[in-house]
C-alpha cells in the first residue's frame, strides 16, 4: 500500500507539471503540430535514462517507494504516449501525413536519443567525487540535481510568461517549487553521504559543504535558465 501511494503521489505531481508544461508550449508555439506532447516526452525520456542510471543501477540506496514515486509515478505521469498515439491519428485524419510522419518518427527518435543520452550521463557522472581532508564533495550527484535545477527554471520561466496568474500567486509558486526542489536535492546529498558513512556528530564540516554546494549550484543554474527564457522573444 505504501507504493502505491508513493505512485499516486508522485503520478498526481507529473501529470501536473506535464499540464502546466504542455500547456505553456502550445501557447507559445501553437497547436498545428503537437510541440507540447514532444517536449515533455523527450524530456521524461532523458530524465528516466538520468534518474535511472542514478537511482537503480548505481549505488543510491533510495527505498523502493521513492524510486516507485519518481520513476512509475512522476516520470510515468509527465510523459504520455497515449495523447501522442491520438494526436498523431487526428493529423492523419486532418489529413496531413506528413506532420503525422514528421511526429511519429522525430518522437521515437528523440525519446530513444533521450533515454540514452540520459543513461550515458548517469554513467560517465556514477561516483564521481573530489576527496578533502575531512570529507568528500560529490560533484557528480551535485551535477545531476543541478541539471533539473535548470531544466525546472527554463520550464518555470515559460510557463509564467504563459499564463495568466497575479504578481502574488506567481511569487508563491516559485517560492514553493524552488523551495521543494532545493530541500529534496539537498537531502539526497545528505543521503548519499550518510550512505558513505559519514554522520552529522563527527562530519559535520563536510555534510553542510555538501549541502550548501548544492544549493548555491541548483540555484545558480535555475537562475541561468529563467533568464534565458526571459530573453526569448
Amino acid at each position: 500500500m505504501s507504493q502505491l501511494f508513493a505512485v499516486a503521489l508522485g503520478g498526481s505531481c507529473g501529470a501536473a507539471l506535464r499540464f502546466l508544461m504542455s500547456s505553456g508550449i502550445y501557447h507559445w508555439l501553437g497547436r498545428g503540430f503537437p510541440y507540447g506532447t514532444l517536449a515533455v516526452n523527450v524530456i521524461g525520456s532523458f530524465l528516466l535514462g538520468l534518474l535511472t542510471e542514478a537511482l537503480i543501477l548505481n549505488r543510491i540506496a533510495l527505498t523502493l517507494e521513492y524510486r516507485a514515486a519518481i520513476l512509475v509515478g512522476f516520470i510515468g505521469a509527465f510523459t504520455t504516449f497515449s495523447t501522442f498515439s491520438l494526436e498523431t491519428v487526428y493529423l492523419i485524419e486532418q489529413g496531413q501525413l506528413s506532420k503525422a510522419a514528421i511526429n511519429i518518427s522525430v518522437s521515437v527518435i528523440a525519446c530513444l536519443l533521450a533515454v540514452w543520452v540520459g543513461l550515458q550521463l548517469g554513467k560517465a557522472l556514477s561516483g564521481g567525487v573530489i576527496q578533502w581532508t575531512d570529507g568528500i564533495f560529490p560533484y557528480a550527484l551535485i551535477t545531476v540535481n543541478a541539471l533539473g535545477a535548470f531544466l525546472l527554471g527554463l520550464i518555470a520561466a515559460a510557463l509564467l510568461q504563459k499564463v495568466s496568474i497575479s504578481a502574488e500567486h506567481q511569487l508563491a509558486l516559485v517560492v514553493i517549487m524552488v523551495g521543494a526542489y532545493l530541500t529534496l536535492s539537498g537531502l539526497y546529498v545528505l543521503l548519499y553521504l550518510l550512505e558513505q558513512g559519514y554522520s552529522f556528530v563527527s562530519h559535520t564540516p563536510a555534510m553542510l559543504f555538501g549541502f550548501t554546494g548544492n544549493t548555491f549550484a541548483c540555484l545558480l543554474v535555475m537562475w541561468l535558465g529563467y533568464l534565458i527564457v526571459r530573453q526569448l522573444p
